[in-house]
């Protein structure tokens, strides 16, 4: 594949992905001060093929402010919602997404009068990127009583928090931890809702390798939970194909120069670079890449895009591609995201903030529902699914807190124009090219 041109191999990626999922389908700091929002949820009847209840968000419009103060007129006490995220060390770019997202609905649901006459206040937590501020950032925010967190970001810090999420009973939502082995078959209180676990991430790129006649692929993983969650699940996929020759490479969290990385696998001439394993590193390594002559298609670790264009420029334009669990075609995301914009310093609305928006509507809809009391909030949550704006697949889980129905779509950055009030950050805009069919759940 080397030197046949970016957007070929891409295409061919692209198009090989969406029989693969297809086939998957039919086996398997200190945070700011407190934001309060709220917004009435509407619940519609139970599709006729499930238990579940589909529950539609609301249409609601941007409050003028950031932080809102209590609605005087209010009737009851706050409902809080913790906001368990980074919102500094190296996975920051993805926690103020998430934050800025549920501030964004907590807003709009009080500018339509809250749950029942009560404020949401958001709690905010900065588990600062790191596993050992993960535990106690949750305590703290148990100790507000909250009744549901959510925002994780990092498998060390999902690790580090499931066992007390399920401990003191209080529903918790991951948005970019995705090791398998945070969920357990006993695991009630922890829901995915962007990212599924690794294996759901890694099979469909070995199968795309095999379905295309690949038979060398380069990886760079990070050297934390969610890097060696996606080394094991791909050395397993990739140890069922015969002819595929797969090369791991290791560095730490914090690199950005991957020049030594790439070198080691310039013996083996890939024919594709997986970056999924790094989520920081998507960037650069697209850039270092190109610039050492090794022109194939890189696929991206679900990262913050902007984050990828800072790291890349104009070399991710046509060659980068990722997952992500936000539609960015759709009318739902762009109107979404043009209220996003108007509130969030961010220059563009990412799956992340897309996921945050949407855990607040959730709770505020079990809250309206079956209360505040956080167990019957999880289990509430458990018989429901969910049509969330700006979502490229519906929101429902397993009896243990996996994705149900996940439907990621695969994008390239194209060189744009985005939509007109979409994208502050540029003039690029995420092209979809493909959507899997709904992806098997993985069983602990």
């Amino acid at each position: 594949m080397k030197g046949n041109g970016h957007w070929r191999a891409l295409l061919a990626l692209l198009l090989a992905f969406g029989l693969i999922a297809a086939a998957c389908g039919d086996s398997d700091d200190d945070g700011e001060a407190p934001t309060e929002t709220t917004a009435a949820a509407d619940t519609t009847a139970a599709p006729e093929d499930t238990g579940a209840e589909t529950t539609t968000a609301p249409e609601t419009t941007a409050a003028a402010e950031t932080t809102a103060a209590p609605d005087e007129g209010a009737s009851g006490e706050p409902i809080k919602i913790g906001v368990l995220t980074p919102l500094t060390g190296n996975f920051a770019p993805w926690g103020l997404q998430v934050r800025d997202g549920m501030r964004l609905a907590a807003e709009e649901i009080n500018a339509e009068g809250g749950v029942d006459g009560r404020m949401i206040e958001l709690v905010e937590g900065d588990t600062q990127s790191d596993a050992e501020e993960g535990g106690p950032a949750f305590e703290r925010l148990a100790e507000e009583d909250v009744v549901a967190m959510g925002g994780v970001i990092s498998s060390d810090v999902g690790l580090a928090t499931s066992g007390l999420a399920e401990e003191l009973q209080i529903p918790t939502f991951l948005v970019k931890a995705g090791a398998s082995d945070i969920l357990t078959p006993e695991s009630r209180y922890v829901f995915r809702t962007c990212l599924p676990s690794a294996p759901m991430v890694a099979d469909p790129i070995a199968q795309y390798a095999e379905a295309e006649g690949l038979t060398r692929v380069g990886a760079i993983i990070a050297d934390y939970g969610w890097g060696h969650s996606i080394e094991e699940a791909m050395q397993t996929a990739f140890g069922e194909l015969e002819g595929v020759e797969l090369q791991i490479e290791v560095a730490p969290v914090p690199e950005q120069d991957f020049t030594t990385y790439l070198r080691n696998l310039e013996g083996l001439d890939p024919e594709l670079i997986i970056a999924t394993g790094h989520p920081p590193g998507s960037g650069p390594i697209t850039v270092q890449s190109a610039d050492l002559g090794i022109d194939v298609p890189v696929t991206g670790a679900w990262s913050v895009l902007p984050l990828v264009m800072e790291g890349a420029g104009d070399a991710a334009i046509g060659k980068y591609s990722d997952f992500d669990c936000a539609d960015y075609a759709s009318e739902d995301y762009q109107d979404l995201a043009r209220r996003y914009l108007a509130i969030s310093d961010n220059g563009f609305m990412d799956d992340d903030a897309v996921a945050g928006y949407g855990i607040v509507t959730m709770v505020a809809d079990a809250v309206a529902n079956v209360g505040d009391d956080p167990t019957a909030i999880a289990e509430y949550l458990h018989g429901q699914t969910y049509d969330l704006p700006g979502y490229a697949f519906e929101m429902g889980w397993t009896e243990w807190g996996e994705l149900a129905t996940a439907q990621p779509i695969f994008t390239v950055i194209g060189e744009g124009p985005a939509p007109e009030g979409v994208n502050e950050a540029g003039d690029w805009y995420p092209e979809t090219l493909s959507q899997s069919e709904p992806l098997e759940p993985y069983m602990p």
